[in-house]
């Protein structure tokens, strides 16, 4: 196959475009398996996150459709070429951004929250057991929580970032991965990682806080790529 090496800067969008053109090309005829995600991770020269990434973004553009244990086959009638859609910037991008800003964010809370940072956070993490709980989406609790956290600063325009980051993932490719892989099954890994954080910051442990927050987004993180099934989480 006529594959070209893709830079890993220009994110999946580049290598879904790639594939794409193949397809439209007759490279890959309807109903053709594409090969394995390792292969094509190999032959494209990127890893496999990239790829996976890629594939989400083929199936909402309708050229291919994904078989869960089977693989990713063309349509048999493949959505002509279309104006390019919004799919929105990398998964892997948008939580490796948010482990650098809000590990840095929760440091700085554990030195400036005060005793009503604290309880708004506390707030927030008994509004998504409530939710839960009642088996209602807990999403916006979650939200709350990382806000709070950021608010704590002092400093709005993190909580901007942080706000804008988190809308990053109700674009099409975060949210059809984040369903793919049952990310809302993380209930007690994502309540376990909370509390840690919130601890970290009451006891004004910046180090802890930094930590406590990056191993709870690496953990998603490792969800959404696969990383969880094959090693450890970890920094």
């Amino acid at each position: 196959m006529p594959f070209q090496p893709v830079d890993n800067r220009r994110l999946y969008e580049q290598v879904a475009d790639q594939i794409g053109g193949l397809i439209r090309k007759g490279e890959f005829r309807p109903g053709q398996r594409l090969p394995a995600e390792r292969n094509l991770a190999k032959m494209l020269a990127v890893s496999r996150p990239v790829v996976r990434e890629a594939m989400i973004a083929l199936e909402i553009a309708g050229l291919i459709e994904v078989r869960t244990g089977s693989g990713a086959f063309v349509r048999e009638k493949p959505a002509e070429a279309a104006e390019a859609v919004n799919t929105g910037h990398s998964p892997s991008d948008i939580l490796n951004a948010r482990m650098l800003i809000e590990g840095e964010t929760a440091a700085l809370a554990a030195s400036r929250a005060t005793p009503e940072d604290l309880a708004a956070m506390a707030e927030w993490v008994d509004e998504m057991v409530r939710e839960h709980d009642a088996g209602r989406p807990w999403r916006a609790a979650d939200l709350g929580f990382h806000l709070a956290i950021a608010r704590s600063t002092g400093n709005a325009a993190l909580v901007s970032v942080v706000d804008r980051l988190w809308q990053e993932q109700h674009a099409p490719v975060f949210t059809l991965l984040s369903e793919r892989v049952r990310l809302s099954d993380n209930w007690d890994a994502t309540l376990r990682g909370h509390m840690n954080i919130l601890d970290a910051i009451a006891g004004a442990k910046r180090s802890a806080a930094r930590d406590s927050m990056r191993a709870h987004l690496r953990q998603v993180l490792d969800a959404m790529t696969g990383a969880e099934k094959k090693e450890p989480a970890g920094l």
